[in-house]
């Protein structure tokens, strides 16, 4: 095909046709998508094929399959239709107006607590902002799945085509009710928990034990009569008088500041869990992604609660 060749718009459509059924998994799918019947996705498609001189999907009745050639262009067609969707951002990027749709994936409870806030606040403040959350512990692959940004817990791996600002640490601390100490005293020394019931958090099978400084030197004496895989159901443990916990300051630190937990052995620090945004690497971010990476940095230090100094 000549590099100079007109693309109408029948060509586009066909190619949006094909990318909305890869992604929708079916033409149904894709019909449902671009608003369309499911034969009109269907020709746009096979006249895509004709002109390209290839099949792009292997068909059955019951599923559809790229093939290799399918599988190329599909590649390539993404790429063209995220730099058009980059061209309209820099075009509207002149008003410096947050709108459109903005993706945002984050971990479950930091995300609940700490980042919808501030982006609930920042489409409140922005009415054409439209978003869509996902909260999910796993990694998701931001460009694979289509998101614009992403909270990320833990360390970065070195992932090309990505860009990452940092929101600070998450702080452990240690903590127990003041009813759960009247009862057993206070820990003075970290030896000293070794004697204590510890609350501890543990998910499909894994215990997740506390950081070496804050651990007695043998361990606990005990063997844990909690172990729970929720950090707001391990909160409500602690409050309830039945153990020590060691948790992120961001998580309990309502809890400290209301007086129902206190924080044991301030002396003790350990370094925090990096938190940090990520987002695909574009040349011209869009109003809406630079709009939502400020709030959140921004907010950053209240977000985590960074505890004062012993």
């Amino acid at each position: 095909m000549r590099t100079n060749e007109t693309y109408t718009p029948d060509r586009l459509s066909g190619i949006s046709a094909f990318v909305a059924a890869v992604d929708a998994g079916s033409f149904a799918g894709a019909a449902e998508r671009l608003h369309l019947t499911r034969s009109a996705v269907a020709k746009r498609i096979a006249r895509l094929e004709t002109r390209l001189g290839v099949r792009l999907f292997h068909r059955t009745t019951r599923s559809q399959h790229l093939t290799g050639e399918g599988q190329t262009f599909y590649q390539r067609c993404t790429k063209v239709l995220t730099e058009l969707s980059e061209a309209e951002d820099e075009l509207s990027a002149g008003s410096q107006t947050p709108m459109g749709k903005l993706r945002v994936t984050m971990p479950v409870h930091i995300g609940r607590q700490c980042i919808a806030p501030v982006l609930l606040t920042l489409a409140k403040t922005h009415p054409q902002l439209r978003l869509e959350m996902a909260f999910s512990d796993s990694r998701i692959d931001l460009v694979e799945e289509g998101y614009d940004l992403a909270v990320r817990s833990g360390r970065l791996d070195d992932t090309p085509g990505l860009k990452a600002r940092s929101l600070g640490e998450q702080t452990m601390m240690l903590c127990a009710s003041p009813a759960y100490l009247a009862t057993y005293g206070t820990p003075q020394t970290v030896d000293d928990l070794a004697d204590h019931e510890c609350l501890m958090y543990g998910r499909a099978g894994n215990l997740y034990r506390w950081p070496t400084p804050m651990m007695p030197a043998d361990g606990p004496h005990r063997s844990p009569r909690f172990i729970l895989d929720d950090l707001i159901a391990l909160v409500e443990a602690a409050e309830q008088g039945l153990g020590v916990a060691c948790m992120p300051h961001w998580v309990i630190m309502r809890s400290i500041a209301d007086g129902t937990l206190v924080r044991l052995l301030p002396q003790i620090r350990v370094p925090g869990t990096p938190l940090h945004l990520v987002w695909p690497d574009t040349r011209h971010p869009s109003p809406k992604l630079r709009a939502a990476i400020d709030a959140l940095v921004s907010a950053a230090p209240a977000l985590l609660g960074m505890p004062p100094t012993a």
